[in-house]
């Protein structure tokens, strides 16, 4: 059987480990020991800020919604409970944007 060498692919996982660390500080961005630790880090820590921008949106929406609610004189809960009941489709990011840009027309879905 023929020998194997795999130096190549060795190198090239070395290099898109540092080209991922790119701009790091210190021995990050240079030593690869140092690299693969930070590269994992940064991938998990990526993964989950992925996660609190949509809870951190959510508050967000919710938050406009609400005052944007009380000016028209109600709370977000009651606003948010005659949509239901009334069978109007609308979610929270297309409320929030409707508060923010058109508040006539949100006083308008208020009453």
């Amino acid at each position: 059987m023929p020998r194997v060498k795999r130096g190549m692919m060795h190198v090239k996982h070395r290099k898109n480990i540092l080209k991922r660390t790119k701009g790091m500080l210190w021995g990050r961005k240079s030593k690869i020991k140092l690299a693969k630790i930070a590269d994992v880090k940064a991938g998990r820590q990526a993964y989950v800020g992925r996660k609190l921008k949509k809870r951190n949106n959510r508050s967000l929406m919710q938050t406009r919604i609400n005052a944007a609610a009380r000016e028209a004189g109600t709370t977000y809960a009651k606003f948010m409970n005659a949509l239901k009941v009334k069978g109007v489709i609308l979610d929270r990011k297309v409320l929030s944007q409707m508060a923010m840009d058109y508040p006539e027309v949100f006083k308008k879905i208020a009453a």
